[in-house]
C-alpha cells in the first residue's frame, strides 16, 4: 500500500476549473485554484502521469495556478481557453468546519459549455468524470468511445457527483450510472439518490443501478465501499487536529484514487486494490484540508505521504 512515486499510466480528468475565495473562521483567501477537476487531476498526478485536464477557463484565470499544474506532470492541452469570466465560487466556512454557506457561484464560461476531448488524449485508461453537470459527463465519455455504442475494454471509468445534479438532472444522471466501474458520492447524497435513510442499503441500491462498485464519503469518518459481489469494506479518516480549509477534499480523495489504481495496471482491479486506492485517497484529502486550496498539496512530498500511511496503518491495526 505504498505511496510510491507517479507511475506511467495516462489518467484523463475532465470537470470545473474555478476561481475559489474562500472563508473560516480563522482566516480568508481569494482568487484560489478551485474546481472539481483542478483538485483530481493534481491529486492523480501523484501516482500517475500524464494527467490530462478537460475543463475551461477565463481571460481572468491566474496563470501561476496553471504554472503548477503544468509542473505537477498534468497537461492543459484540453483545457480550453474562453475570452469571458472564469467559473467562480466564494464561501463560508462555519464553526464546525462541516457548516458552509454559498455565498455566490459565478457560472461564467461553464454556462454553455461543452466539453471538448482532443483526440490525443480520448483513448486514456483511467476516466475520471469529475463533478460537472450528467450532460457534460456523458459527452466526456461520448467523446472517450465509452458508451451504449463503445467499446470499454481495458478502460476504467470513475465518476463524481453533487446533490445538484441528484436534483434537477436525475434522468441524466441515470443515464451516467452504468457505465461506470465506480462512482463515488458523499453520505447524503447517496441517501437522496438511493431514497433510503439507512446507509448500507442505500449502497446496494446504488450498485443496482449500474456501476461495478460504489464509494460513500463520510468526511472525516472515512469512507466506505460497496461491490457487486457483496463486498463491503469501511475505512476510517486519518484524524486531524485542525482543519484549515476543506474545500476539495472530496475531489482530491476521487482523483488520488483514480491515480492509485492507474498506476496498478490496466483493469480490472481487485478489491485489495480498490481498498488500498480509499487510504490512499483519505490520506491525501487529509492533506489537502490543512491549508487553503491547493497549497499543502503543492508543497506534499513523497516521504510525509510515506509516514502518515504508515502512522495511519499503525493506528487501524488491532
Amino acid at each position: 500500500m505504498s505511496a510510491t512515486s507517479h507511475s506511467q499510466a495516462p489518467v484523463i480528468v475532465g470537470g470545473t476549473i474555478a476561481i475559489d475565495h474562500v472563508k473560516t473562521p480563522e482566516a480568508e483567501a481569494a482568487d484560489l485554484l478551485g474546481g472539481s477537476a483542478a483538485y483530481a487531476a493534481l491529486a492523480a498526478s501523484f501516482f500517475s502521469r500524464p494527467v490530462s485536464l478537460v475543463g475551461i477557463i477565463g481571460h481572468d484565470f491566474p496563470q501561476a495556478h496553471l504554472a503548477m499544474l503544468e509542473s505537477r506532470g498534468v497537461s492543459l492541452d484540453g483545457v480550453e481557453r474562453s475570452s469571458s469570466e472564469s467559473f467562480t465560487w466564494s464561501g463560508e466556512y462555519h464553526s464546525n468546519m462541516n457548516e458552509r454557506t454559498t455565498h455566490r457561484v459565478g457560472l461564467n464560461v461553464l454556462e454553455n459549455w461543452q466539453v471538448k476531448v482532443p483526440a490525443s488524449m480520448a483513448a486514456a485508461p483511467m476516466v475520471v468524470l469529475a463533478n460537472m453537470s450528467p450532460d457534460n459527463q456523458i459527452e466526456m465519455l461520448s467523446q472517450c468511445g465509452i458508451g451504449a455504442n463503445g467499446d470499454s475494454a481495458g478502460r476504467f471509468v470513475v465518476a463524481d457527483t453533487m446533490d445538484l445534479w441528484i436534483e434537477i438532472a436525475n434522468d441524466r444522471l441515470h443515464e451516467v450510472l452504468p457505465q461506470l466501474d465506480l462512482f463515488v458520492l458523499n453520505e447524503g447524497e447517496a441517501r437522496e439518490l438511493a431514497r433510503s435513510s439507512n446507509l448500507v442499503r442505500a449502497g446496494r441500491i446504488l450498485l443496482e443501478k449500474g456501476p461495478r462498485h460504489v464509494v460513500v464519503k463520510l468526511g472525516e469518518f472515512g469512507a466506505m465501499l460497496f461491490s457487486r459481489g457483496g463486498e463491503v469494506f469501511r475505512s476510517t479518516a486519518w484524524p486531524l487536529e485542525a482543519v484549515a480549509d476543506p474545500t476539495g477534499a472530496g475531489d482530491t480523495f476521487v482523483g488520488a484514487m483514480a491515480g492509485y489504481l492507474a498506476a496498478q495496471g490496466p483493469p480490472p482491479y481487485s478489491e485489495a486494490q480498490l481498498r488500498h486506492a480509499i487510504v490512499q485517497g483519505s490520506i491525501l484529502a487529509s492533506f489537502t484540508c490543512e491549508a487553503f486550496s491547493t497549497r499543502r498539496l503543492e508543497t506534499l512530498t513523497h516521504p510525509d505521504l510515506e509516514e502518515r500511511l504508515h502512522h495511519f496503518r499503525r493506528s487501524t491495526q488491532w
